[in-house]
Parts: C-alpha cells; sequence; structure tokens
C-alpha cells in the first residue's frame, strides 16, 4: 500500500523529539515544511527546528542545502545560525529537520503594519535599505546569494539608529551567478518601495528616494547598483537638498 502524502505535521505543544527537545508551537509553514520553535531538553534553551515533507527532502538534498549554506554563511551577521540536524519517525516514514538558533523579533510586513500609514518615512527606510543592503553584501561576498527576499523573508529584532535583521529560507534551485545578485539587489530595492507605501505614494516621494528606486526600472536601477555592495556605498555617501 503506497504512503500517503505528509504535508502538516501538527505537532502539538509539549510533544517530545528525537527524545531532545520539546515543541512549543508552530511559526510558519511553507513548500518544504514547517518550522516549530522547540526547547533543547538538556539546557532548556530556545531553538528552531525546520521538519522537512520527504516529498520536498529527497535523499535529504533540501536539508543538506540548507545545512551547508547556512555553515558558510555563519559570519554573515544577518544569517541566522545553523546548529544540527537529526531524524525522526513520523508515519512510519523517516522525517529529517534541522535546528538553527531561534531568532526573536517581528517579520518585516508585521512591523511595517504597527507604523502610521502603515508605512516609513523616507529616512527610516534608508536605515532599513542600509542594513539590508549591508547584510546582502555580506552573503554576496562570499559568491552566494538570497534569491527569495521579501517582507515575510525579514525579521526586525531591533529598531534605532540602524535596523537588526535576520533573513530566513533561501532559494536553493540553482548554482549562484550574476543574475541571482542582481536579482537581490532588485528585491532589496522593491523591499524599500514597498516600505515606502508603494506605487500610492510614489510620485510624491523626495528626489533622493526616487533616484534608489528608478521607477523600479531594472536596466536603470542595475546600471547603478549592479551589487548589494554599490548600493550600500551609494547609501552611505548620497546628499539631501533639505
Amino acid at each position: 500500500m503506497a504512503k500517503s502524502k505528509i504535508n502538516s505535521f501538527e505537532f502539538q505543544p509539549g510533544r517530545i523529539i528525537a527524545r531532545k527537545y520539546t515543541i512549543e508551537r508552530l511559526l510558519g509553514a511553507g513548500w518544504e515544511g514547517e518550522v516549530y520553535l522547540v526547547i533543547e531538553r538538556t539546557t532548556g534553551i530556545e531553538r528552531t527546528a525546520k521538519f522537512f515533507f520527504p516529498e520536498r527532502n529527497i535523499k535529504d538534498r533540501s536539508l543538506k542545502f540548507y545545512a551547508r549554506k547556512l555553515h558558510k554563511l555563519r559570519k554573515c551577521p544577518i544569517v541566522i545560525q545553523y546548529s544540527t540536524q537529526d531524524t525522526i519517525t513520523y508515519r512510519r516514514t523517516p522525517i529529517s529537520f534541522l535546528v538553527s538558533e531561534f531568532v526573536e523579533g517581528e517579520l518585516l510586513t508585521e512591523y511595517l503594519n504597527r507604523q502610521p500609514g502603515k508605512r516609513l518615512h523616507p529616512f527610516q527606510a534608508i536605515h532599513l535599505l542600509y542594513a539590508l543592503a549591508k547584510g546582502i553584501e555580506c552573503i554576496h561576498s562570499t559568491n552566494e546569494y538570497h534569491g527569495d527576499l521579501h517582507m515575510d523573508n525579514i525579521i526586525v529584532q531591533k529598531v534605532g539608529l540602524d535596523y537588526n535583521l535576520k533573513l530566513l529560507d533561501m532559494i536553493h534551485w540553482q548554482e549562484p551567478r550574476a543574475s541571482n545578485i542582481r536579482g537581490d539587489v532588485m528585491d532589496l530595492i522593491r523591499i524599500f518601495y514597498d516600505a515606502l507605501g508603494g506605487k500610492k505614494y510614489y510620485a510624491k516621494q523626495p528626489p533622493e528616494i526616487k533616484a534608489i528606486c528608478c521607477g523600479l526600472k531594472h536596466s536603470l536601477a542595475l546600471k547603478k547598483f549592479n551589487s548589494a555592495g554599490k548600493l550600500r556605498q551609494y547609501l552611505e555617501n548620497m546628499k539631501w537638498d533639505n
């Protein structure tokens, strides 16, 4: 008899996993699996555990990708730190999961929804973009990329003179190449544009903002910022007329 496809684990709070972790709550779900907040039983330390649906993790390829990529990017402060991996049996099926640090904070979407008008002032948005550009520059410097930057993949931990951010899931369908780097840059600009209120408010934005967004025209934006590092340098040296 064929095994039924697993598309949800529905682990309940208090469940013991692999004799090492206690389930606290579900943090999120996606195409590859589900992410839970767990407690390491021997230390009481909070961790994040991503459980992969077996159909999305053939021969542990997805898990191995994430583990190796997080390890490679371990010196980039914007990247969540990998801890270990393990396996359990669920419905007589081996299920692999990846354990990483638990990051407190809120999704950028949630943060923006709490702001007046659900958008940022231009100076706030510049600080947000600068923090993102620095973080992505570190990733690019390792010849890697994110590939799936959007507001629900960014955790805001701290807001002040600088934003303290962490990134979530990364795409792994392709080997790193120039188009991936450019794609990350355009995603940064799009996040910046949307954080300012998007199309509804764009016409009234100051020239300095429009000089960054370039009307979301890829050819114009990428001519100025062909990497996250170029965007970061531009922000460090930009001047305001008033």
